[in-house]
């Protein structure tokens, strides 16, 4: 009798990971849908409002969520509110547009991750539903892990090499997490404004490039900062950065080299007009994700505090 081994089964295939895009409108779900299709490597589905969106997170677990912010039944900032209360673990990413400039700073500051103005969706979003992803799963992994802590301090002196920010970012998002300041989805939003912050450091302070540069295209604005990298007096700059954590507190100081600016004409980020431009981004993203920011006479030091979740001082 001849007996036919079973064959061996093929390894697993790793799940896609889950975009979710919330539009009311057709043509906007298929525009952005051609967009994500050069990404690669992620799943999209669709929900055409809040409702749907809802229903949608517990049938397929998204890694993110791409929102609209005008919509029927249930509008983009009470999507954010409901998914920050109820899945603090799925990230909201915004579609902002001409005349919603006000009710976007307010889903900011009621939980979601970033934003990408709808007139720069084929340039932006791929770039930032990247960052979004990558620190999720990041913090997905390490979040299985952790252990507790009573209190870290740190500092760090960086050279003007952008490539650094990154990983130094993930430490304080670990940080944060082990320290019981945040959730995943908080240190998420905590890392992106000290992402913010790092690389204004490096690019505006120490290289002194104008994000003024950036409008149209990065070309000539990362084409300047190369060139500073390794001309005199900017490259010998350096970014000092120093980090105190505890239980009801994490305080992060970073300090540049350059010449500063003038403090007392920092504009208000939260002012719509500044929403659509570059030069107001960061300060939006720090100011809407940090508890304080504030910088010293000469502004070349910002101190930002990221004080414990109120969803955390019971838990």
């Amino acid at each position: 009798m001849t007996v036919t081994p079973s064959p061996i089964p093929p390894p697993a295939t790793p799940e896609l990971p889950v975009i979710l895009v919330t539009d009311d409108s057709l043509l906007e779900q298929r525009y952005v849908g051609k967009i994500l299709d050069q990404h690669g490597g992620v799943k999209v589905v669709y929900a055409h409002n809040g409702e749907e969106a809802i229903a949608s997170i517990i049938r397929s677990q998204p890694a993110l969520l791409l929102t609209d912010l005008n919509m029927p039944q249930m509008d983009g900032l009470t999507l954010v509110e409901k998914v920050r209360e109820q899945f603090p673990r799925v990230p909201v990413v915004l579609m902002t547009g001409s005349g919603n400039e006000h009710v976007a700073v307010a889903a900011l500051r009621a939980g979601a991750a970033d934003y990408v103005p709808k007139q720069s969706l084929a340039r932006d979003l791929l770039k930032v539903l990247d960052r979004v992803l990558s620190v999720g799963q990041a913090a997905n992994r390490r979040y299985q892990v952790l252990k507790g802590m009573t209190r870290r301090s740190s500092q760090y002196i960086l050279e003007n090499d952008t490539a650094l920010v990154p990983p130094l970012v993930a430490q304080f998002r670990e940080d944060l997490i082990e320290m019981g300041l945040c959730d995943l989805t908080g240190a998420m939003r905590a890392g992106i404004a000290l992402e913010e912050a790092l690389l204004n450091a490096v690019y505006h302070g120490n290289l002194e490039v104008s994000s003024e540069l950036r409008v149209g295209s990065d070309s000539e604005f990362h084409k300047l900062a190369h060139e500073r990298r390794n001309t005199e007096p900017y490259g010998a700059r350096r970014v000092r950065i120093s980090a105190r954590l505890a239980p009801e507190q994490a305080t992060f100081v970073i300090l540049d080299q350059g010449p500063g600016f003038d403090v007392t004409k920092l504009p208000d980020p939260t002012d719509p007009e500044f929403l659509e431009r570059p030069s107001g981004r960061g300060l939006l993203l720090m100011r809407a994700f940090m508890d304080e920011v504030h910088y010293n006479a000469t502004g070349n030091r910002v101190t930002l505090v990221k004080r414990r979740d109120r969803s955390l001082v019971n838990g």
